[in-house]
């Protein structure tokens, strides 16, 4: 499970430390795709084929279903991190998500997250009073 808000930087050739907490878990291999508002999904390879799987159901005479996996999956990028952790993040998943230098690296459950600093801000602010509003209905019983 990834949990958490990280800072790391992106260095100059598009290289990203991926916190130390979630390199055990990337070790093997992930895939970098477009996220929903302008992130990067980063998911374990095998968190990924188990997605593939379960999208392999959607009809594809559904126009939005073709749209989303063409979306997914034109964007994704298989990656493995080098010994120090690092992952490079390819240019046109840097240019989807608005990334330069200072990055922030969120934990999403069977996912990671990798946000423009600015933007994540911007969502995390806006996204505040709805996050106390939802709980009840997205977890009802649970809270």
């Amino acid at each position: 499970m990834f949990l958490g808000t990280h800072f790391p930087k992106l260095d100059d050739k598009g290289r990203l430390f991926l916190p130390a907490k979630f390199r055990d878990e990337l070790a093997e291999g992930l895939v970098i795709t477009r996220g929903q508002e302008r992130s990067l999904s980063v998911w374990p390879e095998r968190e990924f084929v188990q997605l593939t799987e379960q999208l392999k159901q959607a009809p594809i005479t559904n126009k939005g279903a073709r749209d989303y996996l063409r979306m997914l999956f034109a964007g994704a990028s298989n990656e493995v991190p080098d010994k120090q952790g690092r992952v490079t993040i390819p240019p046109m998943l840097r240019d989807y998500a608005g990334l330069d230098r200072d990055c922030v690296v969120i934990g999403a459950m069977n996912r990671v997250e990798i946000w423009n600093t600015e933007n994540w801000n911007r969502y995390s602010a806006e996204q505040e009073q709805a996050f106390a509003d939802l709980s009840e209905e997205v977890l009802p019983g649970i809270f």
